[in-house]
């Protein structure tokens, strides 16, 4: 399966339970980034994630709660980078007792130190670790050499410690398609559970011209489609076909929702324009979902993010037979 069951049928669980009590939107993901200090300054990162104190952290009680209001079974902990929040291990245990599944987005510079051995390897533990390319391009996004080798040696500890282990890819402009290619055979090799790919979003804070224009991302995405069905690509085929141009979406930004240091962002992590709210019920009630959900943001003209429309292709997929076979062949599959 492209995900463990438990993981799949949480989410299943979920989306049953808010459709049945009525529910248009509600949260799938929270994205906790419970710090916005990060050891890396990667030049496709918006300049709050990694110029922040680690004084200025959230708290585990901050956490906890932003989690319980929220009510989402995925958690996404990033920042930041979370291997560097002191309480990582606490926090994942609490997410654990919650019944919770936990992605810890990370770099992996530190995974030896502040996981391995540290938090052990659990069913509702996922690492995510990020490669925006081969070697020469990854250490180039990340602003540092050696980090490529540092995350490919990482993974292959991980795996050999049993955590679920994946690989996330932004295409930018930089990225060569055929290095994307390269990145899911490595998954094969490393014996890694899966490898998302998203293009990137062109924060406004980044001022480097390396930001894909939707007619990039279509033709960049278009031959990643083609070699999809070949390896363990987290994405489902109707995603990959709205990124290569071939269908159009709505947004929901509503489905990944993001808790801060500087609190609930709204409408969600990429686009700051509605501002952050410090109560969860303010920032769901107060953010204008209908508007955000059409696009006609400028802000959104060029996203084309995982975070925003996965949920939109799996909602469009379940409205056919021929969509719910094909999502469910693509979850059995690999």
């Amino acid at each position: 399966m492209r995900y463990p069951i438990g993981f799949t049928m949480a989410q299943a669980r979920h989306r049953s339970k808010m459709e049945r009590a009525g529910h248009k939107r509600y949260p799938t993901v929270l994205m906790l980034e419970p710090l916005y200090t990060c050891n890396l300054a990667c030049i496709g990162c918006s300049v709050e994630r990694h110029t922040g104190k680690l004084k200025d952290r959230m708290s585990l009680e901050t956490c906890f709660k932003a989690v319980d209001d929220c009510g989402a079974p995925i958690i996404n902990i990033c920042g930041g980078e979370p291997t560097l929040y002191p309480e990582l291990k606490e926090l994942v245990e609490g997410l654990i007792a919650r019944g919770k599944y936990i992605i810890i987005c990370t770099n992996a510079i530190k995974l030896e130190e502040k996981v391995f051995d540290v938090i052990p390897p659990s069913p509702h533990l996922f690492l995510m670790i990020h490669l925006d390319g081969m070697r020469e391009t990854h250490d180039y996004v990340c602003n540092r050499a050696g980090v490529f080798d540092k995350a490919v040696d990482a993974i292959r500890k991980a795996r050999e410690r049993g955590y679920y282990t994946f690989i996330n890819t932004t295409v930018y402009k930089e990225t060569q398609v055929e290095e994307v290619e390269d990145l899911c055979k490595m998954v094969d090799e490393l014996n890694a559970n899966g490898i998302l790919i998203s293009p990137g979003y062109e924060y406004e804070s980044v001022d480097r011209e390396i930001f894909l224009t939707k007619e990039q991302i279509h033709t960049k995405f278009k031959k990643i489609k083609d070699f999809s069905p070949k390896y363990r690509v987290n994405a489902t085929p109707m995603f990959l076909e709205f990124a290569a141009g071939m269908r159009e979406l709505p947004c929901a930004p509503w489905s990944t929702v993001n808790y801060t240091p500087m609190g609930w962002k709204a409408p969600c992590y990429l686009v700051g324009d509605a501002g952050f709210h410090k109560e969860y019920s303010s920032f769901w009630n107060d953010t204008n979902w209908e508007y955000w959900e059409s696009r006609q943001d400028h802000q959104c003209q060029n996203c084309k993010m995982h975070s925003g429309f996965e949920h939109s292709a799996v909602a469009e997929a379940m409205k056919s037979m021929k969509g719910i076979l094909q999502l469910a062949t693509w979850s059995m599959s690999k």
